[in-house]
């Protein structure tokens, strides 16, 4: 591998990277044309692994708006990142699949000191990406929950 390749790598991971996190900050923060925008035209969701449904981007898009009017604070944690690029011969394509686990704690209002969010799952993202003429884009994703916890109020 030269170091020409080696670079090109390496900023495609650090495009990537930065695709997912844009990807939760976009639902956490309810800015739907920013999510809208990280997928490709015909970019499709999945949460039906964690209780939602099935469609376009725009067709998910809102209905997480509808959806998330009960949890206006929500925060996705996307961490255990495992990155595939494709691999044409030494050089990355233009395909990269990312796995990567979330834990996102939810509630109707900010949470006060000694107390918990109203809702926490966790689970695991399958984003398949591809590489268009404006940078990487999100070609499907699929929401795999695994758990979920949901305290209940004190009743004191």
């Amino acid at each position: 591998m030269t170091q020409r390749v080696a670079l090109a790598t390496v900023m495609d991971r650090l495009s990537i990277d930065a695709l997912i996190t844009d990807y939760a900050v976009a639902v956490d923060d309810g800015t739907w044309d920013d999510y809208n925008a990280l997928f490709t035209e015909d970019g499709r969701a999945d949460y039906r692994g964690a209780g939602g449904i099935e469609g376009t981007a725009a067709e998910v898009a809102q209905w997480l708006a509808r959806t998330l009017r009960a949890s206006p604070v929500r925060q996705h944690l996307i961490v255990n990142r495992r990155l595939d690029l494709q691999d044409l011969g030494g050089y990355s394509g233009d395909q990269a699949r990312v796995r990567a686990d979330y834990l996102n704690p939810m509630g109707p209002e900010a949470v006060e000191r000694g107390t918990a969010p109203a809702f926490v799952s966790a689970g695991r993202f399958a984003f398949d990406l591809l590489r268009t003429e404006p940078g990487w884009r999100i070609r499907t994703v699929e929401a795999h929950e695994m758990w979920r916890y949901a305290p209940r109020a004190s009743t004191g």
